[in-house]
């Protein structure tokens, strides 16, 4: 079978790299500048080693006319949410009028979604399009799948490689030829979904489920914050408990858990039912970044200085800056009336700019700052530079601020924690 996967990103490309290693596939993606650092051995992700890159019989282009017709075609591009929360499906279905265009239906190929979506998208809304472009009919001359990424950027243990993947087909016989495509490329097997419909769902929830768990443990950080107690000290003492669930507070960012209730609930509002634990879950997590901002700019006296963020991508060590809530804690701070320098040693510059017009100073290091605030714990942080390193650069009177307690430490009069 030929494959081509459609999107070389965080999902795409390790997705297609194990592809590659069982079935002739072409991975194509419309940054030629990401396919040119990819031909010259260099994942920006991080995702895939040079020795592996080097190694793999994937065919790059950012050509669509050169992607060969194929037996299976999977999209594997971003589904973010517009600046009201509304689900922004433009990604998906420029892909699909790319796929489209290459569609041979002599194949009679399967388009397979990977891409989070509310049920319904992939049938209701992506297939109707591919008619519509091509004149083609569903279900004769191409067909449709579902198979929901599952990627964890920075996770080395749970990679597509290794975890069960969940596939649906338009039909048995499709599901069980998508079964025989990934079950191919994974150790963790494949688990086959009553419906295309229901893959969508179960995709969706198992991010909204994470989103409002997180939601509850920033709740009652604010709650207990006001009672003089640490949320991490409640924390180490609940979970000696056999079936506490291990949740954390933090700022929730990321192209998934800060993304995918809304799509959940937005169906539903479409549908006529109001789902206010999903909604008043996110609400709480959009809201931490400035619930942050306002608790230091208060034990700073209500004083406006200089604050030096440590890391500014969406969870520790990856150079993943989607939908990061550090950029939020930033402009509050900034609100505020606070001079913000921002530091990583993993995010690139130039997205940084080209993302959140924020400046990302290599020099940070070398000043000290009235405010220093800890936000994503790299090992660069936590491992290489230590808390004596951090605390050096907090001026004599100044704030440490601890967002994950990445050090351990509860609470002192100059530090202070989630």
């Amino acid at each position: 079978m030929d494959i081509v996967v459609i999107g070389l990103g965080y999902v795409g490309l390790p997705l297609a790299v194990a592809l590659a290693e069982k079935f002739p596939t072409t991975g194509f993606d419309i940054d030629s500048g990401r396919i040119e650092e990819l031909r010259a051995g260099n994942d920006r992700t991080r995702e895939i080693d040079e020795t592996r890159l080097a190694a793999t019989k994937l065919q790059l282009t950012d050509k669509a006319e050169q992607c060969p017709a194929a037996d299976v075609y999977i999209i594997t591009v971003p589904t973010p949410v517009d600046d009201k929360n509304v689900p922004d499906l433009r990604p998906v279905l420029s892909a699909t009028k790319t796929v489209s265009a290459m569609i041979d239906p002599a194949r009679k190929p399967v388009i397979v979604y990977e891409s989070t979506v509310y049920p319904g998208v992939t049938e209701d809304i992506c297939g109707p399009e591919i008619e519509r472009l091509t004149g083609l009919k569903c279900g004769e001359d191409f067909t449709l799948g579902y198979s929901p990424e599952r990627i964890n950027p920075g996770d080395r243990e749970h990679t597509v490689d290794r975890i069960t993947k969940v596939i649906a087909g338009q039909s048995p016989e499709i599901t069980e030829k998508l079964a025989t495509i990934y079950g191919a490329i994974t150790t963790g097997g494949v688990f086959k979904a009553a419906s295309i419909k229901v893959a969508e769902a179960a995709k969706v929830i198992e991010n909204t489920q994470r989103d409002v768990n997180i939601a509850l443990m920033n709740e009652i950080a604010q709650i207990f914050a006001k009672m003089d107690i640490s949320v991490w000290d409640v924390l180490a003492a609940a979970k000696t408990k056999w079936n506490f669930l291990p949740f954390q507070p933090g700022l929730v960012g990321g192209h998934c858990i800060g993304v995918d209730p809304y799509y959940l609930s937005y169906r539903a509002e479409q549908l006529g039912y109001n789902p206010a634990l999903i909604l008043a879950g996110r609400n709480t997590n959009d809201g931490m970044a400035r619930y942050v901002a306002n608790e230091l700019h208060t034990r700073r006296g209500e004083k406006a200085g200089s604050v030096l963020v440590l890391g500014l991508t969406f969870k520790e060590n990856v150079p993943d800056l989607r939908n990061s809530k550090v950029v939020d804690l930033v402009r509050s701070l900034e609100d505020l009336g606070h001079n913000v320098t921002v530091h990583d040693p993993l995010a690139e510059a130039g997205e940084a700019r080209h993302e959140y017009d924020l400046e990302l100073d290599a020099n940070a290091l070398d000043h000290t700052y009235d405010i220093v605030v800890l936000a994503v714990p790299h090992d660069a942080y936590v491992k290489d530079m230590g808390e004596g390193k951090i605390r050096s650069l907090v001026n004599g009177d100044g704030l440490f601020a601890d967002l994950k307690d990445a050090f351990g430490i509860r609470a002192e009069a100059e530090h202070w924690v989630l």
